[in-house]
């Protein structure tokens, strides 16, 4: 059919990731059809309510609007009957018959959650990833959905936020390397086929960064820091093929990115080639009134004259902008680039050739929840914990024995899944009770909830939005705490699980303490002070400052929110079944006072000594260290690795050239294993302040107990190369240091020259 040699010959030509050089030919001649009005119903997205929204605007006269052409697409509507009743409207009853576009926020899994993004990204198995992404896409497909927020692959070094929950974390690298994965696993290698969608790649740009880590608000740097550090993964996603983009909430150099000609056309067209759409987020072109660009027309105008072509739920577009042709504030060439954008994306996903192609009534039973989707998810989460310390080396526990369940989150279905799983279903989930009965069938386990996650009821209250989450016991805390502590004393073993709900981060979820709460560390102090070997189970979506817990004579395994196989997932590592071989990918603070805090910070004029003594007029802190908790890349093993004998194939190169560097590591510990293997690189002398040092290479491998091995990781000239103070991509003669090692303070260390 002329539409597949079509969509081959596009698909070959990275048709989303490189600059277009035709145009459909059948787009062509319905934009020649359509009336202003027409083009401009494509650009409105809409929702008509009922599932999990990030803003108060629900839209309205929704089915009059399909019919009338007024609406290019849908999110929050899901499964092949309701989807099918919207795009028949849209089908048999508007004058011209465009289908829609059903969009839906799966973040980490549909049905079938798995770890939040940040877990997953500590497994560093961009395979894995792959798979994941690969099995949200074919789930959602099977209800109807075909096009997919996300991958979010903002940069997060402010752990405040709570969003940070929701990309790969602080590093640009490995950011780039998990954005990459995701297009790949939720895009395919055809987006026409009924199981693949569109990504959507967000929040362009720059929304890690917003000031203070507080939601939505401002953001400020130059575009040095920008391009070196900011702006990789959103290139990596576009160099990917990602079908659209999603501009992001906060301005950049002084304008909110909906409406940035610069970020929207200078950057993502033209200089990237991105040749997709772009949608707004909700309500983002809105709220750039408040922002100060104007009023409504006013800041429709401005977005669509930047780049915009899709407006969310905002309906600006719908509303202003054929005022806006008459006055001469845009023309028909802006609204008809935008419209052959959204019908662009539409045609190369096949909805041309079948409307309802992603609407079979069997696929549902038969590609959701299924048991190899579950068991995907158990092994995802199991490869996204991190073990933090290992107190006495008690992990991995025995299968047997009196083990007291001790902690708010044991038994707390709500809980399990983490923030942003609108499409999951929290009652399917395995709680960390179940869990550990289905894998230590013949040990002994007695459950006491000891605390409630919080003890503060207008904090409960906040956090409970979007439905129950903290649930204050109407016990008092004495009374959960006495029992709590008498069943840790007749037990043999105390596994605790404690940390965060799963709406204390996410999304509009910052916060200013990101301590375990107090109710909590009350109960782990007086665990702790019993005497009994105690095991932290750690749940978060952020990272947590824990030095008082680290210090304590206790084990702690950081398990994120892993899914809908938590408990299952989590006793397989407690009990031995997997050794965890997770590595954080965002730096653990001491204090909220260190940041941010970040393996690539650059090193200053007057650096603080590297022991850490305190010495005045240097870079330091009167109270507390410059050193995090807990390093990026750090994360421990039930065994250990050794490093050795580090090698440069090179000690001089040309801007041409490659390098590789070999290294030995050798499982010296009792258990099978594996390890990521990192190579960061410093470059020690050039044309602006460089960074500490960045991760530019890893590797993760498994050994056999005493077994070792040479790992090879080569860089590339790219790898070499930064944007000076012209925003010129460059490499610069001179000297780099290669680091290898367990994580970002790896000291094994050789230099080479770039001549």
């Amino acid at each position: 059919m002329y539409y597949k040699k079509l969509l081959i010959a596009f698909m070959g030509l990275a048709f989303f990731g490189a600059k277009a050089q035709k145009r459909i030919p059948q787009v062509e001649q319905l934009l020649e059809k359509m009336t202003i009005e027409e083009k401009i119903g494509q650009l409105n997205l809409l929702t008509p309510g009922g599932g999990v929204a990030t803003g108060e605007v629900v839209s309205k006269n929704v089915g009059t609007k399909i019919k009338a052409g007024q609406v290019g697409g849908l999110f929050g509507v899901a499964g092949p009957n309701r989807v099918r009743k919207a795009q028949e409207l849209a089908v048999k009853e508007s004058r011209l018959g465009i289908p829609l576009l059903i969009g839906s926020d799966v973040i980490h899994g549909y049905k079938t959650t798995y770890p939040i993004p940040l877990g997953l990204s500590s497994s560093w198995d961009m395979e894995l990833v792959k798979q994941a992404a690969q099995m949200a896409a074919r789930e959602a497909t099977a209800d109807g959905i075909n096009w997919n927020f996300s991958p979010m692959v903002d940069i997060a070094r402010d752990p405040r936020w709570g969003r940070i929950a929701e990309g790969a974390g602080e590093d640009p690298y490995l950011g780039s390397k998990v954005a990459e994965a995701m297009v790949k696993g939720y895009q395919g290698e055809d987006l026409a086929a009924a199981h693949t969608m569109l990504a959507c790649v967000k929040h362009f740009a720059l929304y890690g960064a917003v000031e203070a880590g507080r939601d939505y608000h401002t953001v400020d740097m130059s575009k040095i820091k920008m391009f070196n550090q900011y702006m990789q993964p959103y290139k990596a996603a576009i160099d990917a093929g990602a079908a659209s983009v999603m501009s992001s909430f906060n301005d950049v150099d002084g304008i909110p990115a909906t409406g940035n000609k610069w970020l929207l056309t200078d950057i993502l067209r033209d200089q990237w080639g991105f040749d997709g759409f772009v949608v707004s987020d909700y309500t983002s072109l809105n709220e750039m009134i408040p922002h100060g660009l104007g009023d409504l027309q006013a800041v429709s105008a401005l977005a669509l004259k930047a780049g915009l072509d899709m407006d969310m739920v905002g309906e600006g577009f719908l509303t202003t902008l054929k005022k806006s042709l008459e006055e001469g504030k845009v023309t028909e060439a802006d609204i008809t680039k935008a419209c052959r954008r959204v019908l662009e994306a539409k045609y190369i996903s096949g909805l041309f050739d079948d409307p309802y192609k992603y609407l079979d009534s069997k696929r549902p039973e038969r590609d959701i929840l299924t048991k190899e989707n579950r068991a995907l998810s158990r092994k995802l989460a199991t490869r996204s914990f991190v073990l933090l310390k290992n107190h006495n080396n008690i992990l991995p526990l025995e299968k047997k024995g009196k083990i007291a369940l001790i902690g708010p989150l044991v038994d707390s279905k709500e809980n399990m899944l983490g923030t942003w799983a609108p499409t999951g279903d929290f009652n399917m989930a395995v709680t960390i009770l179940e869990g550990f009965k289905n894998i230590a069938p013949n040990a002994t386990f007695d459950y006491a909830k000891g605390a409630n996650i919080s003890d503060d009821s207008d904090f409960a209250k906040n956090v409970n939005a979007l439905g129950p989450r903290i649930v204050i016991d109407e016990r008092s805390p004495e009374a959960m705490l006495k029992e709590a502590v008498d069943l840790a004393k007749i037990s043999d073993i105390v596994v605790a699980v404690v940390g965060e709900a799963t709406e204390m981060s996410g999304e509009s979820s910052s916060r200013t303490d990101i301590s375990i709460p107090e109710s909590q560390k009350k109960l782990i102090r007086a665990l702790v002070e019993t005497g009994k070997p105690v095991v932290l189970v750690l749940m978060s979506g952020r990272p947590l400052t824990i030095p008082e817990e680290f210090d304590m004579p206790v084990s702690i395994l950081q398990v994120w929110y892993p899914g809908v196989e938590a408990g299952n997932a989590i006793a397989d590592v407690v009990f031995g079944d997997y050794n965890p071989a997770g590595k954080l990918t965002a730096t653990w603070p001491v204090n909220v006072g260190q940041i941010p805090v970040y393996h690539s910070i650059k090193v200053t004029g007057r650096p603080a000594p590297e022991s850490g003594e305190f010495q005045k007029f240097r870079s330091n802190y009167l109270d507390a260290l410059n050193a995090p908790l807990l390093p990026f890349g750090y994360g421990l093993s039930y065994t250990s690795f050794d490093y050795s004998d580090l090698k440069l194939s090179k000690k001089e190169i040309n801007h041409s050239e490659g390098i590789t560097a070999t290294v030995t590591v050798t499982n010296t510990g009792n258990y099978d294993g594996e390890e990521v293997v990192q190579l960061y690189l410093r470059d020690v002398v050039r044309s602006i302040t460089p960074p500490k040092r960045q991760l530019k290479g890893f590797q993760k491998i498994m050994l056999k107990k005493g077994e070792s091995t040479e790992v090879n990781i080569t860089l590339s000239p790219h790898d070499l190369k930064f944007y000076n103070a012209q925003l010129e991509f460059v490499s610069e003669a001179g000297e780099f240091e290669v680091f290898v090692g367990t994580n970002s303070d790896a000291d094994l260390s050789r230099t080479f020259t770039l001549k």
